[in-house]
């Protein structure tokens, strides 16, 4: 049961004070990893709350079974700390935010704001140090007023330094799902949607209203522009800058990121079967690699790999189209552009 913990009078820091960050950084909660990524807490009793004297804790503020704040640290009064939940040196949570169990913040982490709306964390995330997580967002249309809110799911790596932003109205959120891996210095922007077990390398930057699904594998120092929309088990190539959709199973590249194929590498060790990608093989290259003068504008080819015998029983490839369909919408991007191909390389 969540315990109320109120902080008593400031000490002058001494030598007691530093037996206790001593012991602070020497406690750790140990984990198993399970199937589909999921973290189990492996201690059979929970230990005693520690608060350190330096820290300034809200009497207001709800603190769960286990929980350890370390020097320096700052609670909010509305903020709502899970069981299990370590905040290291120098990290701090503000406004209303709530933590799920077993979540750290590293040294210098932020969590939160002041403004009205709200952060919610769930279980098992890792914030880095110095990263900035749940703050007001950076668009003009923005109103101090205004409610705002994200939310993270669970057993997130979000590394130091990385930033994201709430939505930019009440109406809005941004979310972010189960298991990504967000590396150092990236940015994600207020009202973006990111799915479950995505890869961000460093200084991967979403603009707002960014959609990205699951599985996709960001390189290093990648641009994504706003309203843009990442297909599920996509990558996209080191210093790229993306400003239209990329598909399903795709793979870009480039200054101004254009299609390079199948993302083959990621399709192989997420377990498509080889027949799955020797169809979806088959159907990008009538879609985006046939230079036949008969072979009709890209939409023609489009319809005419719907029609197609062979692929209409293959959801992979059904799902792909869809997604290519889907990035014609009319509040919509279109998809990253392709390069010709030699008539040898085709169909």
């Amino acid at each position: 049961m969540a315990l109320f913990l109120k902080l008593g009078t400031r000490s002058h820091f001494s030598f007691s004070s530093a037996l206790r960050i001593r012991s602070f950084l020497h406690q750790r909660r140990s984990f198993s990893y399970v199937a589909e990524g999921e973290r189990v807490d492996t201690c059979t009793t929970i230990k005693p709350s520690f608060i350190h004297p330096s820290a300034i804790v809200h009497p207001n503020a709800v603190i769960g079974e286990g929980v350890s704040i370390g020097p320096f640290c700052s609670v909010s009064s509305s903020a709502k700390l899970g069981h299990g939940c370590q905040l290291y040196p120098g990290s701090h949570v503000f406004g209303s935010t709530e933590l799920g169990d077993n979540c750290t913040l590293m040294t210098g982490a932020v969590v939160g704001d002041d403004y009205p709306g709200c952060t919610i964390i769930g279980s098992n995330n890792i914030i880095g140090y110095h990263a900035v997580i749940g703050v007001k967002c950076q668009d003009m249309k923005y109103k101090p007023e205004d409610e705002c809110f994200l939310e993270i799911g669970h057993n997130n790596d979000i590394r130091e330094h990385t930033s994201i932003h709430r939505s930019s109205k009440s109406t809005d959120r941004t979310v972010i799902g189960d298991g990504n891996f967000i590396m150092g210095s990236c940015h994600i922007a207020h009202d973006c949607k990111i799915g479950k077990n995505n890869i961000f390398a460093n200084n991967t930057l979403l603009a707002g209203h960014v959609e990205v699904e699951d599985y996709v594998h960001t390189a290093g120092a990648t641009v994504v522009h706003q309203f843009c929309h990442l297909g599920s088990f996509s990558f996209l190539g080191g210093g790229s800058v993306v400003s239209q959709d990329v598909p399903k199973y795709m793979m870009v590249a480039g200054e101004r990121a254009e299609l390079r194929g199948l993302n083959l590498v990621g399709l192989t060790r997420h377990g498509f079967s080889m027949a799955e990608i020797r169809s979806l093989r088959t159907a990008y290259r009538k879609i985006f690699m046939c230079v036949d003068a008969n072979a009709g504008s890209f939409e023609e080819r489009l319809a005419e790999v719907e029609r197609h015998e062979e692929f209409v029983h293959v959801p992979a490839v059904h799902a792909m189209l869809q997604s290519i369909h889907n990035s014609f919408a009319q509040d919509r991007r279109g998809i990253c552009k392709f390069r010709p191909w030699n008539v040898s390389q085709a169909c």
